[in-house]
């Protein structure tokens, strides 16, 4: 793995270095959603239904029906490279379900032996999303790309520092979520203070 320099003790890599494996998925329509069959993640999806991980797919469709299935294990980090946002373009999400399931088109899967939730904590920082958006340009619809994708750095410390992160911002996640029915004014707040120290663990200068 290439490191790209180290900030604050962690080695700073491109995703590029981290996958073993990065590649595309294969289109599913929306005619070929099913109640059953096999668990299936469509792009759009990952902007509206899934939040930093997930672990169980809310769409289904029928193997017999994909020419080219592309598939996504536990562990894998899925990307919507196409948006309505440049903000938002390439949203991740990391899948912690134990199922084999299909990736739609205009996903990017990333296959690594990192800790899966602490990529997609990392992804999810206000430097990663910078690093997504740059160079695109605002139009009906914004798309991204493998190699783009490839291209973004984030800070990699060891597996148990990684985890020792991820255990600190699942309680934050909790507590935000513990109190979603509250006022709209202390959510925002936990909300906002949740993303403070969320990009304080995890952002650092990256190298362009």
């Amino acid at each position: 793995m290439k490191l790209l320099q180290y900030v604050f003790g962690y080695a700073v890599v491109r995703l590029g270095d981290v996958a073993t494996k990065i590649y595309r998925g294969s289109g599913i329509t929306r005619e070929q959603v099913t109640t059953d069959g096999i668990s299936c993640v469509r792009y759009g999806e990952i902007y509206t239904t899934y939040g930093v991980w997930f672990d169980k797919c809310k769409s289904h469709t029928q193997i017999s029906e994909m020419a080219n299935p592309k598939y996504f294990e536990h562990g894998d980090i899925l990307f919507a490279i196409t948006g309505e946002s440049v903000e938002d373009i390439a949203k991740s999400t990391a899948y912690v379900g134990n199922d084999k399931c299909l990736a739609g088109g205009d996903i990017v899967v990333l296959k690594h032996n990192q800790n899966p939730k602490y990529l997609a904590y990392a992804l999810s920082t206000h430097d990663a999303q910078k690093q997504k958006s740059k160079g695109k340009i605002k139009s009906k619809v914004v798309h991204s790309s493998v190699p783009a994708i490839s291209e973004i750095t984030i800070p990699l410390p060891s597996l148990s520092e990684q985890e020792r992160i991820v255990k600190i911002l699942d309680r934050f996640d909790s507590l935000c979520n513990d109190i979603s029915s509250g006022l709209p004014a202390e959510i925002e707040a936990r909300k906002k203070q949740y993303e403070y120290y969320r990009d304080k663990l995890l952002s650092f200068p990256h190298c362009s």
